[in-house]
């Protein structure tokens, strides 16, 4: 039970945390953009993801300079949680090597994709830098 209250105090801690970090500015005009596919297409699997970003760096997670970030790819979902770290899962998959290609496996079927960029902690910039969403088709 002892063990119980010490994960629930650290959540807490940490959830309080998060709400009070400042979000890390993004410069103004920024954006981000997925570079190919295009909306509409039709591709097969795996998908190269070719990521843009104008008037901002790329940098891997972890690495804090200003005006950078590192892409986040949507998946078949909306993010919306701006002051906190974008999850890491089947929908939401990073980038925080500072990569701008990649290939992702994808069975057939129609999708939503989304980029969004995350500063040094995973965490969306303020004003956050989001692509506009696309629609792709994997035959």
């Amino acid at each position: 039970m002892r063990n119980i209250g010490l994960v629930l105090l650290c959540l807490l801690a940490t959830t309080a945390l998060a709400a009070t970090t400042p979000r890390t500015p993004s410069p103004k005009g920024a954006e981000v953009y997925i570079i190919s596919p295009k909306d509409g297409d039709t591709v097969r699997s795996p998908v190269v993801i070719r990521l843009g970003l104008k008037g901002m760096g790329v940098a891997p997670a972890g690495a804090q300079f200003a005006n950078t970030g590192h892409h986040h790819l949507l998946i078949n979902t909306t993010y919306t949680t701006m002051d906190r770290s974008i999850p890491r899962d089947d929908r939401h998959i990073h980038f925080g090597g500072g990569q701008t290609e990649a290939e992702v496996t994808l069975p057939a079927g129609r999708y939503r994709l989304q980029l969004l960029l995350g500063d040094y902690l995973h965490v969306p910039h303020n004003p956050p830098v989001m692509s506009k969403p696309i629609t792709v088709t994997v035959k």
